[in-house]
């Protein structure tokens, strides 16, 4: 498997990363045609707030968190891949309070056009991530497809009275969020070589990253609701917290981080199709100011791959958890807060 010509992964793949999402209204519109599940009362999460995984309990004391997820190659270098692949599925535990235990391999790969060394080093990526969360890996599933595709199945473990939800979110919480978007303006960019080599490590690191501290240093605080920013933007998951815990949120655009020159990028046509769905999906259910211009808009309904940690806390206490997760190195800011009017949507300001 030594000295095998570098590849290009991004080039395999019409879509990359949680941009290769089947869009939410499409998603919405199958959901709907199936038939209603089975009521179970040890479900405590389940397809009714469109939360980031299931929580099933098994015990009084203990509740099982699981999810899954896998896309297209984000980024160039398998190893890179498979670290990016792995923090985005596990992310999904972290979201809903609970830590990851097991995870199983998801595996679509060109065998008989990519060189074998090439699938090695993606799960060599996922594995170390693995790793670094603190989980096993128990086996997993692999195909052969035209695309290569990877992902993680993960089970994770939380108290059933802890289990973190994107549907708690109360009025005059503040919310936080802990990683910069941009990421699917920034990686669309990668696919017409828009970005040098320090750019794309500045933005593998960010999408590598495990949201694991996020969640500890959360922990010991009173979150009302969690969720993490992945396919359907900022504004498409903080809809879902609005809706589902039937609140308003005031989003402020200028307290939102961006990664460099996300906009410089965007204004140059490098704005995704999945960014554009995120947009048209939430469209109605949103009220941008007259002045902002589309850009910005399709900014803030970017299509992220592994992004942080959305936090609603209440007001006295997010100031303290702010500074704690500043001092602990992760890139958070306070970006909104949520309201009692206009219930089931988002106002930007």
């Amino acid at each position: 498997m030594e000295n095998v010509e570098k590849v290009k992964l991004t080039s395999y793949s019409s879509k990359g990363g949680c941009g290769c999402k089947i869009g939410p209204a499409d998603l919405q519109q199958v959901i709907r045609s199936l038939p209603p599940t089975i009521p179970d009362p040890n479900l405590l999460v389940g397809l009714d707030t469109s939360d980031d995984a299931g929580v099933y309990r098994l015990t009084d004391d203990l509740a099982l968190v699981q999810t899954v997820d896998f896309f297209t190659p984000i980024v160039d270098d398998p190893y890179d891949f498979g670290q990016i692949a792995a923090a985005n599925a596990i992310s999904d535990i972290y979201a809903m309070g609970g830590k990851p235990l097991t995870v199983l391999n998801i595996v679509a790969f060109p065998i008989g056009t990519l060189d074998k060394s090439v699938l090695a080093d993606i799960l060599r990526g996922a594995g170390d991530k693995v790793k670094e969360a603190g989980a096993t890996l128990v086996g997993g599933h692999s195909i052969d497809d035209k695309e290569p595709k990877f992902g993680l199945a993960v089970t994770g473990l939380v108290h059933p009275g802890k289990a973190r939800t994107n549907a708690g979110a109360k009025p005059g919480d503040k919310l936080i969020l802990t990683k910069p978007i941009g990421v699917g303006i920034l990686t669309t960019s990668i696919k017409k070589d828009q970005l040098t080599e320090a750019e794309i490590a500045r933005l593998t690191s960010v999408m590598a990253t495990l949201n694991k501290t996020a969640a500890e240093v959360m922990e010991p605080y009173d979150v009302n609701g969690c969720t993490d920013v992945t396919g359907f933007g900022l504004v498409g998951h903080a809809l879902e917290m609005a809706k589902g815990s039937g609140t308003g949120i005031v989003l402020h655009a200028e307290r939102v981080p961006l990664l460099p020159r996300v906009r410089e990028l965007a204004e140059n046509g490098f704005v995704p199709g999945g960014t554009k769905n995120n947009y048209k999906h939430v469209e109605a259910d949103v009220t941008f100011p007259a002045e902002m211009e589309q850009i910005d808009r399709w900014i803030l309904c970017d299509a992220v791959t592994s992004g942080g940690l959305l936090i609603s806390v209440a007001s006295e206490k997010a100031e303290a958890l702010l500074a704690d997760l500043i001092r602990a190195g992760v890139e958070a800011a306070t970006i909104g807060e949520v309201t009692e009017q206009h219930a089931g949507r988002i106002t930007v300001v």
